[in-house]
């Protein structure tokens, strides 16, 4: 993938990175090396073109939860926070794995040639296809454990990358989310949603607990950024 082929006249860019099919194991680590060649093309295409004022990069709440540290936090969890991509690797969450690694180098050359640049850390996205083959999904069970569980809705994501582009004062890293999955109800409505065909063999809304973890994840700094804003 050749650099020059992004370099257009634009005044900015939002920058999603590939989303891969992870169904071949063989495959997650070599894929996750060419997503983050592609974030370093992108970027280098950015840097080279006097246009661009701004880049948005839009990465994933993944690179930010995944930490060996986290069950014993006394913060929670924000945008000043990286995943460790060894604990990554170990537990084979390949998609937290190349989101950070991929986010890292965007930032890296970012600063490296003095660019704009905020990324947008996305929660799940409850997107009309969503199945239970999305690679975000990997390690649903602990993130809910704890309590960092975290969806968006497409329509609030696409005004948080409108909202931090357009606004002067957005800088750094953005954890957006706009629900989290944190009591049974919440991950009993996830699940027939993930696997329609086998909703009628799950609990019924009444016979679920009462049970409700903990939110050990923040969106305060969208959230305050996003106030004024009008889509």
């Amino acid at each position: 993938m050749d650099f020059k082929q992004f370099s257009t006249k634009s005044s900015g860019t939002l920058l999603a990175t590939m989303c891969v099919d992870w169904s071949s194991e063989l495959l997650r680590e070599y894929m996750a090396d060419v997503e983050v060649r592609a974030a370093h093309n992108v970027l280098e295409a950015c840097a080279q073109t006097e246009t661009i004022e701004k880049v948005v990069f839009t990465s994933s709440a993944t690179a930010v939860v995944w930490r060996e540290d986290r069950k014993t936090m006394e913060l929670d969890l924000d945008e000043r926070h990286w995943s460790d991509v060894n604990f990554c690797r170990k537990f084979k969450l390949w998609h937290a794995m190349s989101k950070t690694m991929a986010e890292k180098t965007a930032w890296a050359l970012a600063m490296d040639r003095g660019m704009n640049m905020v990324s947008i850390n996305a929660g799940l996205l409850m997107s009309p296809d969503l199945s239970i083959s999305n690679p975000y999904l990997r390690g649903a069970a602990e993130m809910y454990e704890d309590g960092v569980f975290v969806t968006v809705d497409l329509p609030f994501l696409v005004d948080a990358h409108i909202c931090v582009y357009e606004d002067v004062s957005s800088y750094g890293r953005y954890l957006c989310f706009n629900h989290i999955i944190n009591t049974q109800d919440d991950a009993l409505r996830l699940a027939r949603i993930l696997t329609p065909d086998a909703a009628s063999s799950l609990p019924q809304r009444e016979e679920c607990g009462k049970s409700f973890i903990e939110q050990r994840i923040s969106n305060k700094k969208l959230n305050k950024l996003m106030v004024d804003f009008e889509a």
